[in-house]
């Protein structure tokens, strides 16, 4: 199956033929699932990537893959036509010209309701951009295709019909939780902050890991941070777990408002608790305007990183989303959107195919998505929360908070691989840069999972000259 490329600026949409090359990649190291491991990676406990596995991936019918080839080649150029069509329609919005804005989102469901499929293909992404529009211009009509159920219990099914549907948050938490147990090695007590457990399904994996530790499991305590009864239901299918694995365990639960409003007492770190700290897909949401960067300081990013770094964690993971929709403008941030959500839905579709899933199975995953798209296109100043941004501002940002870089080194990078590997059918690798790991969907990075830890005063402690190398690194990619 193809993956998702177009290019629609600057001119009217080509025919296809000329409009098959991807973007240009970033010179990053690739570590591919055949990679060969070093001795020590297979020599020293970790993570089971089998933990993360689709359940069965059966191989593709040569003539339905034609078919499917053919259908997207079929719809090609109405589809290109109709993405340049939803771009004016947003750079209409952006310059307050509503009627032509209106036009412009009538002639785009004219194509989509009689010219282009929305269940495949550049049509599938096409339906999400222009409902987020129509969403915008017409938010109280009951055309619109958008209702949003803010309840936790919708939030959370959706997030795991997302975590199913493909690699993406199975390379997040299999990444954060083998950064955590190398960090955690020779530990007796060890305590992990969730910054958002939500059902928890990160964590059973690295309680097993624990378990099977040369010389016993040490102490685990698991902090989450989220509402109830939700948190607390997790809390209760950990303890379950550990019980049963004979793995000392306790948890409890932080409820939120906004992280921003926590404080590191809140969470009863204990003396000789080696601590780690997880954020996945979070870090993004406290970031602000610029503007309103300006008035309002410290911004709530710097008073998350600033307490977390006060905390002293022997590890802090982050993973983010690898795209850049922190833009001002509505027509930069729908274009960057286009291409990186383009690549997410490609991707699921490619997963749907191979798994022989029938139309309508991913309802919930691509609802997951459609949210995040309709936040971007539809959010303006503080209503505006998926405020992605890509790796070397987050470096920059947590260089700047005195937090240092902890490379994730082979070992990390041959598991993720081999975890990556069980989805490669599908086009999904992984390439490390500066130390960090990104989920790639063909040639376009979709998360990126980096290591930090609380800098030693003098800016000198281990580690210092592989930090300078890789914000070398970053800086020339």
């Amino acid at each position: 199956m193809g993956h998702f490329a177009f290019n629609w600026q600057g001119m009217e949409p080509a025919p296809a033929a000329s409009l098959s090359g991807a973007g240009a990649t970033l010179p990053l190291h690739s570590v591919q699932g055949a990679a060969a491991a070093t001795n020590s990676a297979d020599a020293s406990y970790c993570l089971d990537p089998a933990t993360y596995a689709p359940a069965v991936l059966p191989t593709i019918p040569p003539a339905v893959a034609e078919v499917g080839a053919k259908r997207r080649q079929d719809a090609e150029n109405i589809a290109l036509y109709l993405i340049h069509i939803l771009h004016k329609c947003a750079e209409a919005i952006e310059a307050g010209d509503y009627a032509v804005a209106a036009g412009k989102l009538s002639e785009a469901r004219t194509i989509l309701a009689t010219s282009v499929s929305t269940t495949t293909g550049i049509g599938r992404v096409a339906s999400h951009f222009a409902a987020a529009l129509a969403h915008r211009l017409f938010p109280a009509s009951p055309h619109s295709s958008f209702t949003q159920d803010a309840s936790p219990e919708r939030a959370g099914e959706l997030y795991r019909q997302f975590y199913d549907a493909g690699p993406y948050l199975k390379f997040a938490h299999y990444t954060a939780n083998q950064a955590i147990l190398e960090a955690f090695e020779g530990c007796d007590r060890v305590h992990v902050v969730d910054l958002a457990i939500k059902q928890g399904v990160q964590w059973p994996a690295l309680i097993q890991a624990l378990s099977g530790r040369p010389g016993g499991p040490p102490s685990v305590r698991i902090t989450g941070v989220g509402s109830a009864p939700a948190v607390d239901e997790a809390g209760l299918r950990l303890a379950e777990l550990a019980r049963a694995m004979n793995v000392p365990f306790s948890f409890q639960r932080v409820t939120e408002d906004s992280l921003d409003q926590l404080k590191p007492w809140m969470f009863q770190v204990l003396p000789g608790e080696a601590v780690a700290v997880n954020s996945i897909c979070q870090l993004h949401r406290l970031l602000v305007d610029p503007d309103a960067a300006s008035t309002s300081l410290p911004t709530p990013i710097d008073v998350v990183l600033g307490w977390i770094a006060s905390m002293q964690p022997r590890v802090f993971t982050v993973v983010e989303q690898e795209a850049d929709h922190n833009k001002p403008r509505l027509s930069t941030r729908f274009e960057n959107a286009m291409f990186y959500y383009g690549s997410v839905l490609d991707s699921m579709e490619a997963m749907s195919v191979s798994r022989g899933d029938v139309i309508g199975n991913g309802a919930g995953a691509d609802a997951y998505v459609q949210r995040e798209i309709f936040d971007i296109v539809c959010g303006e100043g503080s209503a505006r929360t998926e405020r992605h941004e890509p790796l070397a501002c987050w470096c920059d940002r947590l260089w700047r908070m005195g937090l240092t870089h902890v490379p994730l080194g082979p070992r990390a990078a041959y598991q993720a691989a081999k975890l990556v590997r069980m989805f490669s059918s599908a086009g999904f690798r992984v390439q490390e840069i500066g130390g960090c790991l990104s989920l790639m969907w063909h040639e376009r990075p979709l998360f990126t999972a980096s290591v930090w830890s609380a800098m030693p005063a003098n800016g000198a402690g281990p580690g210092a000259a592989e930090e300078r190398a890789d914000k070398q690194k970053l800086k020339r990619s």
